[in-house]
């Protein structure tokens, strides 16, 4: 932890700087890109019947979408205002009516026609809702006779059989707070959240790497580094604010290096709606990008690594902070060994670049005296993402790029509350302000008055799987209690994920809308209890951004879903139905009272019991962790991890293959065209050399296969690494094997190995033996 406090927001500077304008027609006219002022006009007239509610939403409370952290349309990086199509395109979730009774309550076959984003479109859900085994309709419930029947069947069942999921959809710090004391009082400790399935080797690497489990700085360290890296991060399509803290970056002279297979247009050019310059005539964001093979960043990083060592020995202190890894580290001996014995041609192999492209970003970095380091879902996504991000942090700590400004490690969040999630213990590793070990165990007992169980609990992933044990299997999943979430559009193979969701007793959807996942039938009922969101939380709430930034977020003025209740307030009801002799050891009473025990249970978030009013906020751990260097492990130092390279064996004729967003908020789709590209959500990226192997052509219908299920799509040609194709998520996650789980953090693999073909070529030859045969070989492939 740090003492040095963060000092608030930097003016942008004044003059122009037309030597980083995309171009000189105005607004970009002609190029493919967003249209951010017709977009917004869109979004006014969607949210014409609540006008007034939503510039109250949008100018008072804290941004639901990502966890840049604006409160208002401001925040503590960049005076002025910021604009955002994606805390625009979710605005209507706050201001809609509720689902007409009418369109509620018919056949449920007429609803699965329609997709998530239809179901999202018809209103907020108004009351407590059931549909029993045999019921083609949802048919409506009390709160009273809902809770009793989730108290009952829970009470019915041994705790291990049940288990919580909570998304990051708006939830605030004292939901998740409540969810994880609620789940242990109840017995269970099968809890999770959505950073399973985004960041949780972050948290996992960084802990190992450095003891810390969030971003170590702050996003104005980016103005002014040397250098600024984005690895495996589309930061200006996730988080659309992060332009403006890159367009400030760049006039302070910072370079930006993008790191990903696929040259992402947005990270090359931006027109930023909140900066004038920038909003006419585009900003030319980054200034290199290295495109490595999809699983080849370790390979890169052993690359950069090897050089390093090779300069020290004709130059010593060339590349390396020897003082900073004398001082501040352990390691450095064993890693050198292992880095130097790497062979080139297997880097190369591995990486898809060249030795030469490896040594001009080695020297960029030994040149440089800072450098921030900002990755998401291209490093976390593998079943080696633990490992990816622990090199990246080798990095840093071999140059000293820690503890001090304009310097870091920061996993860019896609929420704005899943950075509070695991730290306020909705986490089978973790508990509020600590993990799931003994001694953090005991301390949390104090808090909450009662015994915890001692058992560790399963990931949601495994939970899902086991619906499917025999039926007197202690783990046999009878109950799921999930907080919003799609499993159906968010895990790996939707086909198995459904038979999973279909195998539960009872399954609970506490959310705001539908979606397909609430259709799913169940083998005895599916409840669906409406929530309210965060600007209707009596009391407020609070969330936590990428930067540790505790944001208070009010209670706003405006229309109400008569039924929809707080989060927090539903799991400290249905607790004191199951376990009515405990209540009072729940003290749920109010959000403010959650806080004040937050604070308890959580030391490093004390002072979060004083956000009371609009703008209130404090960032824990100061403005840099590991300050001055000193990390918080048990001896203070950082630890250099010697990292194998994986396996990428990639049989003939395939590609490797990962997921991508467009227009979208993570499952949430806005658009059926990607405006940086114009690809709609079937299109697969592929690169002009691959195509013109395969004799495509764009638009050209294609079918990509593997042993684990067939996407049919069109060919679209980008500018992507040879060998390596990109497909959306969730559109392409039938391709992705089922199982396949990080070991150290538990993140699916969201990468595979595929073939590409014609589609006339395909379904001329599905059933004959030239089929089956690719079929045989792929059943003996091992995918990435």
């Amino acid at each position: 932890m740090g003492s040095t406090k963060h000092t608030g927001p930097i003016k942008l500077p004044k003059r122009l700087e037309p030597k980083l304008w995309v171009s000189k027609v105005p607004f970009g006219l002609g190029q493919v890109k967003p249209h951010h002022i017709r977009d917004m006009a869109k979004i006014a007239w969607e949210n014409r019947d609540q006008l007034p509610y939503a510039y109250r939403i949008l100018t008072q409370g804290v941004c639901d979408g990502c966890a840049l952290g604006v409160s208002g349309l401001y925040d503590r990086t960049l005076e002025g205002p910021h604009l955002c199509t994606t805390r625009l395109n979710v605005l209507r979730l706050s201001t809609m009516p509720a689902i007409r009774p009418q369109v509620l309550h018919q056949d449920i076959a007429k609803l699965r026609q329609m997709d998530s984003t239809e179901l999202r479109k018809l209103g907020r859900i108004p009351y407590p809702l059931i549909r029993r085994k045999g019921e083609t309709r949802f048919t409506r419930l009390s709160w009273d006779e809902a809770l009793d029947r989730i108290a009952g069947k829970i009470r019915a069942i041994d705790p291990k059989q049940l288990a919580f999921y909570l998304t990051a959809r708006g939830i605030t710090n004292e939901s998740y707070y409540a969810a994880a004391k609620v789940a242990r009082f109840i017995g269970t400790n099968h809890i999770d959240n959505a950073s399973r399935i985004c960041h949780s080797p972050s948290k996992t690497a960084l802990k190992r790497s450095v003891g810390i489990g969030a971003s170590s700085c702050n996003y104005k360290d980016w103005i002014g580094t040397d250098v600024l890296v984005f690895w495996g991060s589309v930061a200006a399509n996730n988080q659309p604010v992060s332009t403006k803290y890159m367009y400030a970056a760049k006039r302070a002279g910072t370079k930006i290096i993008a790191i990903n297979p696929y040259y992402e247009p947005s990270m090359e050019k931006y027109w930023i709606p909140s900066i004038p310059e920038s909003a006419l005539f585009g900003t030319k964001l980054t200034d290199d990008f290295y495109q490595v093979n999809i699983g080849g960043d370790i390979a890169f990083m052993n690359g950069i690594m090897k050089i390093w060592f090779e300069m020290e020995a004709n130059q010593p202190g060339s590349a390396i902070d020897h003082t900073f890894v004398r001082e501040h580290t352990n390691g450095i001996e064993a890693l050198k060994a292992h880095v130097l014995k790497q062979d080139w041609a297997l880097l190369e192999r591995s990486s898809g670049l060249s030795r030469e492209r490896m040594r001009e970003f080695a020297q960029l970095l030994a040149g440089a005296k800072s450098a921030v380091f900002v990755w998401s879902m291209g490093l976390t996504q593998h079943r080696f993402g633990t490992d990816n991000i622990s090199q990246v942090a080798n990095l840093a700590l071999l140059r000293g790029f820690l503890g001090r400004p304009h310097c870091g490690l920061m996993p860019i969040r896609g929420h704005s509350g899943v950075q509070g999630s695991g730290e306020m213990g909705a986490d089978p590793f973790s508990l509020p302000g600590g993990e799931f070990k003994p001694a953090d165990i005991e301390r949390i007992e104090r808090v909450w008055g009662f015994k915890l169980p001692e058992w560790q609990g399963d990931i949601v992933g495994v939970s899902l799987e086991n619906a499917l044990l025999p039926e007197d299997h202690e783990r046999k999943l009878k109950v799921f209690y999930t907080s919003g979430g799609n499993f159906l559009e968010t895990m790996p193979d939707p086909d198995f994920i459904r038979q999973c969701l279909e195998s539960v007793d009872v399954r609970v959807h506490q959310d705001i809308v539908l979606n397909t996942s609430t259709l799913a039938d169940a083998r005895e009922e599916v409840i669906v209890l409406p929530a309210m969101t965060r600007y209707e939380q009596p009391g407020g709430g609070t969330s936590t951004s990428t930067e540790r930034m505790v944001y208070f977020s009010p209670e706003i003025e405006g229309p109400r879903i008569e039924e929809a209740r707080a989060e927090w307030a539903i799991y400290a009801d249905l607790a004191a139905r199951i376990k009515p002799e405990g209540k009072a050891l729940l003290r749920m009473s109010s959000a403010a009272e959650l806080r004040e025990e937050i604070a308890k249970a959580a030391p490093y978030y004390d002072g979060i019991q004083q956000l009371r009013g609009r703008g209130d906020v404090f960032q824990w751990g100061g403005a840099w962790l590991c300050e001055g260097g000193v990390c918080p492990t048990p001896d203070g130092r950082g630890q250099l991890l010697p990292i194998e390279l994986p396996e990428l064996r990639k049989p003939e004729g395939h590609f490797h293959v990962t997921t991508r967003r467009g227009k979208q908020f993570n499952s949430m789709i806005y658009s059926e065209t990607d405006p940086f590209n114009a690809a709609d959500r079937y299109d697969v990226l592929i690169s002009g050399e691959d195509a013109a192997e395969l004799n495509l052509k764009d638009g050209d219908p294609i079918v990509v296969y593997n042993r684990y299920g067939r996407m049919n799509g069109k060919a679209k040609t980008v500018n992507v690494r040879k060998g390596n194709i990109e497909v959306h998520w969730p559109e392409g996650n039938c391709l992705i094997p089922k199982g396949v789980y990080e070991p150290f953090a538990g993140i699916p693999e969201y990468t595979t190995a595929a073939i590409v073909e014609k589609a006339e070529t395909y379904f001329a030859l599905k059933d004959t033996r030239y089929v089956e045969k690719r079929i045989v070989e792929l059943e003996d492939a091992v995918d990435q």
